[in-house]
């Protein structure tokens, strides 16, 4: 239920998870030699939900573990209330874990009279008593200021090179950035990857429309390149669909499809199976069931990065060090979901 950690002894880890993805936190209470707190959580008949831990919590550093996806406002709710009972329990301190973000692409006003929900919702979880935000690779990067205390925010980065580094052949390979706000990004995974070339894909985005942009051309040279697409999230795929065509049609060799968040919305999985992209990676921050799996998909575990997160947050240890990759002892651990 608990750990002491070597070399913290008057401290106490708890980890505590919500039903969105209870799965996920066991792997990660395997990585850390812990247990999952025991949890009361059910829903009443109105559709109003319960939640109550079933020991106690007092000077407890608790980490609250839930993810963003599927019934995705009903799991925030949830969440919630988890650090609404341990602020009343008189936890030490609570960590919201959220390996995906929800409402993370909303981070600026497009047009008048919208909302900017993503700090909307750093600000929820503040009123609720968090201390504390641990993310990985969010929508935006400045939405780390959203929050009015520290967050931690995490990057896939790392475990994503170490498989891509021995899944494509180097000395061809092309990065490509799905749309000009992902050059930064993919600049990094070039230079991380030896110094790769480097070319995006001019998109425009319809912002009246969700989920929908259409690639106009490629900036770079992807003829006969084995082109490696990186981007964040994949939802619906349509956009990143668009993009493998277009790179193909351009006359790359092969399109390999690399993100973080899988979420795989309503048509995603039919398009991806017909997008001709000869392999897309994705981390498990959100669920994949074995029926929205391809052939050629392949699902890397989020768990042993969140469990060196939550370690050096607990341990009160330098989480930057994680941007260069994960420390030795996790790094042996299984790296499929």
């Amino acid at each position: 239920m608990s750990a002491i950690l070597e070399g913290t002894p008057d401290k106490r880890l708890v980890l505590v998870t919500g039903r969105a993805y209870p799965e996920l936190a066991e792997k990660v209470a395997e990585c850390l030699g812990t247990e999952i707190l025991e949890t009361t959580a059910y829903d009443f008949a109105n559709g109003e939900m319960y939640v109550r831990f079933a020991e106690p919590v007092r000077g407890a550093d608790v980490f609250a573990l839930q993810c963003h996806s599927g019934d995705i406002n009903k799991w925030i709710m949830e969440q919630l209330l988890m650090i609404d009972a341990l602020k009343r329990a008189s936890a030490r301190s609570i960590t919201v874990v959220a390996p995906f973000l929800g409402y993370s692409r909303q981070d600026k006003k497009h047009r008048g009279r919208e909302p900017i929900t993503a700090r909307l919702i750093f600000d929820l979880f503040r009123a609720a008593g968090a201390d504390r935000i641990m993310t990985v690779d969010l929508h935006a990067a400045q939405e780390q200021g959203f929050f009015d205390g520290p967050v931690d925010h995490l990057t896939a980065m790392p475990v994503l090179l170490d498989y891509v580094r021995g899944a494509v052949d180097l000395d061809n390979t092309t990065v490509v950035s799905p749309d000009a706000g992902r050059i930064k990004v993919s600049e990094q995974w070039a230079a991380k990857l030896g110094g790769l070339p480097l070319a995006f894909i001019h998109k425009q985005r319809d912002i009246t429309r969700p989920n929908h942009a259409e690639a106009h051309g490629i900036i770079g040279d992807v003829d006969g390149r084995d082109c490696v697409v990186v981007d964040d999230m994949v939802d619906t795929a349509g956009t990143i669909c668009e993009a493998v065509r277009t790179l193909n049609e351009s006359g790359a060799k092969s399109v390999t499809l690399v993100a973080t968040h899988g979420l795989l919305s309503g048509p995603a999985v039919e398009r991806l199976e017909h997008c001709g992209a000869k392999e897309i990676v994705f981390m498990d921050t959100v669920p994949i069931p074995e029926s929205k799996r391809l052939d050629n998909m392949t699902v890397l575990s989020v768990a042993p990065l969140l469990a060196a997160g939550i370690r050096s947050v607990f341990e009160e240890g330098s989480v930057a060090t994680l941007l260069e990759g994960l420390p030795e002892d996790m790094r042996p651990r299984n790296i499929y979901a």
